[in-house]
């Protein structure tokens, strides 16, 4: 399973070694094959770590499954399909470096693990985040996976998974420009703003749930289009996860996070079914907490890092 991510990793570097597209212009063409060549062993031996781990964790789920049920038919499909919206590394997003698109990053893998100790492949069906819940209730798709926190909303329109990803305590809040940062102290400080959030996403539910009625809601298919419109002033502020703000605020070092934060005290990703298949939910919970325990999300994670920087694909 990690063998196609350790490949694209090492092609993505050797494109940057032979055009100098990705590095800085005034690097010379052998620096930039030392540093590929470093890069891809580093991903090479973690992921050789990660498979081993997985070799480890095994690949049977206990219990026995209904013979009509959910898991059953994926069984017989031969397939898990999975949707998600890949716009946000290191979690999913694309590689087209070898001239065709293939869908990389640490919730992909997670994906193709899910699939792996189900006995199945993994089929990728990219959409908006917004879609996802529509495609999961159609029985469009099987799971959705693209770093959904959870939420009560989502929880009774949904079947989620137990936490993953759990080892941020960066919390919610709101990107801001640097200068401007520590006027942001409050709910009542964003009065009359205008404010960019994901559509669908946990930040958009805690505008308006958590900020003064005045705020003026500027949805965005990808948190990226929020951080151009702060950048250019047609916004005072983007809704994003800590994590997320800390990453933008190395590529964007004229914004910062405000000093005021959400209200939320959950933390982790989950993984969401349609509502009421708790077999495959189950089934789901039973392999997350393999990788929970194996530490195995924490180093795709890394993986997934470090190739979006060889790409030179902005991470959030």
């Amino acid at each position: 399973m990690k063998k196609k991510f350790v490949l694209a990793a090492a092609a993505a570097l050797t494109f940057a070694a032979l055009t100098g597209c990705q590095g800085s212009s005034s690097q010379t063409a052998s620096d930039t094959a030392a540093a590929g060549t470093e890069t891809a062993a580093a991903v090479s031996d973690s992921a050789a770590a990660a498979d081993a781990s997985q070799a480890e964790a095994g690949s049977s789920l206990a219990g026995d499954f209904a013979p009509d049920g959910a898991v059953a038919k994926i069984k017989a499909a031969g397939k898990l399909v999975m949707g998600t919206a890949p716009d946000f590394a290191p979690w999913e997003f694309k590689d087209v470096s070898s001239g065709t698109t293939e869908y990389v990053g640490s919730d992909i893998e997670l994906g193709k693990y899910i699939a792996q100790q189900l006995g199945v492949e993994l089929e990728i069906k990219p959409m908006e985040f917004s879609a996802i819940q529509q495609a999961l209730a159609s029985g469009t798709i099987d799971i959705g996976i693209s770093g959904f926190a959870y939420t009560e909303q989502r929880a009774e329109a949904l079947g989620l998974s137990d936490r993953y990803n759990v080892n941020s305590a960066a919390g919610q809040g709101l990107l801001v420009l640097k200068d401007q940062a520590s006027d942001y102290d409050s709910a009542e400080s964003f009065a009359g703003k205008k404010i960019a959030a994901q559509n669908a996403s946990l930040q958009h539910t805690l505008v308006q749930e958590q900020l003064p009625g005045d705020v003026q809601i500027q949805i965005v298919t990808q948190v990226t289009d929020g951080v151009m419109m702060l950048t250019t002033g047609k916004v005072d502020a983007v809704a994003v996860s800590g994590d997320n703000g800390e990453s933008l605020v190395k590529t964007y070092p004229e914004l910062a996070m405000a000093e005021f934060k959400f209200a939320y005290d959950s933390d982790g990703n989950v993984v969401a079914v349609k509502k009421g298949n708790d077999e495959l939910l189950n089934a789901v919970n039973e392999i997350l907490a393999q990788v929970n325990e194996s530490g195995l999300y924490e180093e795709w994670k890394t993986d997934a890092k470090a190739l979006a920087d060889s790409l030179g694909i902005e991470t959030h």
